[in-house]
């Protein structure tokens, strides 16, 4: 009997409960996890808005950014690790009978006829989860040089780069960056191009997974910055965590960076992302196999890492090692890069990075160079240290150090830099930088120093700077020091919100010859940005 009381008055609560405006616990399945969101899908988002959170295991780990009719793309909080298929939850407002019928009723009165057309559910299409994002640039410049004693250069040159993401909300995306540089005047003995226009990026995207991608044309895979460009098709898919990828097509041409039909290359590569508020973490190991009329030209293993942990802490690392050798077999570690960056406080950051690089030999390109190549294997190093310190509001100091040698200790040379800035003078205002680099090798030594002052002339519209630099050359092998002068100064104007306007004039002199030579510069630019509302 006490047990049938408690069922009746569970019962009668309930249903008081449900009688009644108050919340309901609405569930979802991670269907899918990137590197920067978590795709969420729901029986329907109707009652779910942009912003609310969503809790797994208790903890809220997921807040919603977009929505379509059934999904929700998410980013990640509070240091949640998420996998593919958790449930996780939210509470939603859960209204009355009475009320739901009456907002209706009101709503209703509001409204004009209007035609309807009924939809079969069967035919209907879910909402995109993307969302176009379209920027690029398109520039005209031109350059001019006269002297008393060099022969006068003109060049002009252009440049066209385009991100459209997404394109009306679909799986597909397209990117480009091409440029084109015409020299008008040369030296009588110049035989090279006096026109050259490069494809540096031309490519089509095609998401047909939030998690599987296909990319055709010319691009450079960011998992494999060392690779360079790659005229023809990549495909990725990702795994959770970690993905795999597929590289085939053609190499651009080492002289003229065009299509070329002999140099095929093909590889693959796999790797693992990992990203949260306080760690990211990508690590790829690939292999490629290039070809130069369907002989060998060369077959590598690449390695590249980038993480940043707490914020603070920026770490990349790149590697390649060759794995054939032609007739002298072996392997060849040809490229190694490693960097670190640490920021102390929003006042302090330093830089530490190593590089060591070969020849690359391509074994049929070079066919006839091979055993130059090796006899000079020479490991080309490099040490680089910077630090960033701002003691003050308006002050910013800075000192780097590089070094360059030889593994054989040839061929060294050390460079100093240091700069100060001060960001506002007082009572003046405008923006003041003096630097000093200081650079030797076995053959030259060299010292420059140089101030620059800028300021806003109409504040965000107009602004202009004036500078003077001094360099000392002097080279090991003469007894007299060189000293060149340079005088400059510029303009640049935000002409519109888009548009902007440069100008920029030049004067140097050099003490050896009485030589003047004058630079003018100008350059054209407008920017477009076109991102559609959620």
């Amino acid at each position: 009997m006490n047990k049938l009381w408690f069922f009746i008055l569970f019962f009668g609560f309930a249903m008081i409960g449900f009688a009644q405006d108050g919340t309901s616990k609405k569930q979802g399945t991670v269907t899918f996890v990137t590197s920067n969101n978590v795709y969420v899908r729901f029986d329907t988002t109707q009652d779910l808005n942009v912003g609310t959170l969503l809790s797994f295991n208790g903890t809220e780990c997921l807040k919603i950014e977009s929505l379509s009719s059934t999904s929700a793309v998410c980013t990640l909080i509070n240091n949640c690790a998420i996998a593919k298929d958790a449930i996780v939850t939210t509470q939603v407002e859960v209204k009355s009978d009475t009320d739901e019928t009456s907002e209706i009723e009101d709503n209703t009165q509001n409204e004009l006829p209007s035609t309807t057309v009924d939809v079969d559910p069967e035919y209907q299409q879910d909402e995109s989860l993307y969302r176009e994002n379209i920027r690029g640039r398109i520039s005209v410049a031109s350059y001019n040089q006269s002297s008393n004693v060099r022969e006068n250069r003109t060049r002009i040159q252009g440049a066209f780069s385009l991100n459209a993401s997404h394109i009306n909300d679909s799986k597909f995306s397209f990117e480009s960056f091409l440029a084109y540089r015409a020299i008008g005047s040369t030296p009588q003995d110049y035989t090279g191009r006096t026109s050259i226009f490069n494809v540096y990026n031309l490519n089509g995207t095609y998401d047909a997974t939030p998690d599987l991608s296909i990319t055709a044309g010319r691009k450079i895979n960011p998992k494999a910055t060392s690779l360079g460009a790659n005229d023809g098709i990549m495909a990725e898919k990702y795994f959770g965590n970690f993905y795999a990828g597929i590289i085939g097509g053609f190499r651009p041409d080492i002289f003229d960076y065009g299509f070329n039909g002999d140099l095929l290359q093909y590889g693959g590569y796999a790797g693992i992302e990992t990203n949260s508020a306080s760690f990211y973490s990508q690590t790829t190991l690939g292999v490629m196999e290039q070809t130069n009329g369907s002989e060998t030209d060369r077959r590598y293993i690449y390695f590249q890492h980038n993480s940043t942990i707490a914020s603070n802490l920026n770490l990349f690392s790149t590697m390649e090692l060759d794995i054939f050798g032609g007739e002298a077999g072996g392997s060849r570690l040809t490229n190694l890069y490693l960097s670190a960056r640490y920021r102390f406080s929003r006042a302090v950051n330093a830089m530490i990075s190593y590089d060591s690089r070969k020849q690359i030999i391509y074994y049929q390109t070079f066919l006839t160079q091979i055993e130059q190549f090796l006899d000079d294997d020479l490991a080309r190093q490099g040490l680089r240290l910077r630090l960033n310190v701002r003691p003050s509001k308006l002050i910013w100091l800075g000192a780097s150090y590089s070094s360059r040698f030889q593994s054989d200790s040839q061929n060294a040379s050390d460079n100093i830099y240091g700069y100060a800035t001060l960001t506002k003078i007082p009572s003046v205002g405008g923006r003041l930088n003096i630097s000093y680099n200081t650079n030797s090798s076995n053959y030259l030594t060299s010292n420059i120093a140089s101030i620059r002052y800028s300021r806003d002339v109409v504040k965000g519209d107009l602004n202009a700077d004036v500078y003077f630099r001094n360099a000392k050359y002097d080279y090991e092998n003469r007894d007299e020091t060189f000293t060149q002068n340079y005088f400059g100064g510029g303009l640049n104007w935000n002409i519109a919100r888009s548009w902007q306007f440069s100008i920029n004039a030049e004067l140097s002199t050099l003490d050896a010859n009485d030589e003047k030579n004058y630079r003018f510069y100008t350059r054209l630019s407008k920017r477009f940005y076109s991102k559609k509302k959620k």
